[in-house]
């Protein structure tokens, strides 16, 4: 099992700097990749092409490029240039996005996302391997057929024909999209007691086109506090989780909410999302069950944090990525040196 790293997006919080010094130090320490998110705020691909050009080693991905945001044209010349930039250490990560931000923000209807990100992955990878682009599907026509333009293909020779694509999926049926057409996939709220119910729906998409889960990339988002108290390490992580599954969509479509109640916490997940949208926030987190809190982070002492990987890898995690939780950059990167020190006593690192 491989590190990653979470850094999110940029926030109130969080400057640049503080993204940089933690993305460096993670090089230094040999995490695989740094990951960057986007919403409706900082974008991915920037961020990660600044890191790139300060960095040695380690890959630097998108978790995620909003497929709403973007044509999949115009996500390809992005990809390939990143990669060419960073000497192919990029990696691709897309997701749909939720109804709230694609229709509100990008204007973007959101109906059938599992067939648009089909379109969209298939068209990223001619595009990215230089094949000529034309595409006739239901949702994306390249050429337009009534107009001047023609097939065309990438201009430039990036040094990879394939670069790796990542889903981050939450539903059954994108996880088995995700088997099917992707090389791994971006997971949240990820407890390894709960894994095999996601991994079948993967494994299901594998074997459609004739493959297992040999060389595909299990990557969690796994908050981390370390503390010698698991409950008070809890509690930094409460906010995060009653955001997610209290308020981070609508109360008919929230996709966190309906993995918290597939996951057996279905009573709490409606308790959290009654009292978030009833904008009672801090009755919502601590409404967030303890041992769902813990089953989806890496909470305690370095040795706690160590077994917990032993858990994680043996579930079919590959690359365990971090979200940190510290209060400034000097806490988040002693954190990332406690991680990589437990990932060795843990005993399951590559």
């Amino acid at each position: 099992m491989r590190l990653g790293l979470s850094l999110g997006y940029q926030t109130a919080w969080t400057t640049p700097a503080d993204h940089l010094a933690l993305a460096q130090e993670a090089d230094r320490l040999g995490y695989s990749v740094v990951w960057a998110a986007e919403a409706y705020g900082s974008d991915a691909p920037s961020i990660l092409a600044w890191i790139a050009g300060q960095t040695d080693r380690i890959d630097v991905g998108s978790a995620v490029m909003q497929i709403p945001a973007r044509t999949p044209a115009a996500t390809a010349m992005t990809a390939a240039t990143i990669d060419t930039l960073s000497g192919g250490r990029f990696r691709l990560g897309l997701g749909v996005s939720g109804p709230q931000v694609s229709e509100g923000w990008h204007g973007v209807r959101f109906g059938k996302p599992l067939a648009r990100t089909r379109e969209f992955v298939e068209i990223v990878k001619l595009a990215v391997g230089r094949k000529e682009v034309a595409y006739d599907g239901e949702h994306y026509t390249l050429p337009l057929p009534d107009g001047p333009g023609k097939a065309l293909r990438l201009s430039f020779h990036p040094p990879r024909e394939h670069i790796p694509i990542y889903l981050a999926a939450v539903g059954p049926k994108n996880l088995e999209l995700a088997g099917e057409i992707a090389d791994g996939w971006l997971a949240v709220f990820y407890s390894p007691e709960f894994a095999e119910e996601h991994l079948r729906a993967v494994r299901a998409g594998r074997e459609k086109v004739g493959k297992d889960l040999t060389g595909f990339d299990v990557v969690p988002s796994v908050p981390v506090v370390v503390g010698d108290d698991v409950a008070s390490c809890a509690e930094l992580v409460r906010w995060y989780a009653a955001l997610y599954v209290g308020g981070m969509g609508s109360r008919k479509q929230n996709f966190y909410n309906q993995l918290a109640t597939r996951m057996g916490y279905g009573d709490a997940a409606r308790e959290v999302q009654d009292l978030y949208l009833a904008k009672r926030h801090r009755d919502a987190a601590a409404a967030v069950p303890m041992e769902f809190i813990d089953r989806t982070s890496l909470l305690g002492p370095k040795e706690r944090i160590a077994e917990r990987m032993r858990e994680y890898a043996a579930s079919g995690v590959t690359t365990l990525s971090v979200t940190l939780f510290g209060a400034d950059r000097e806490s988040g990167v002693q954190t990332l040196r406690t991680v990589a020190e437990a990932l060795d006593l843990a005993g399951v690192g590559e």
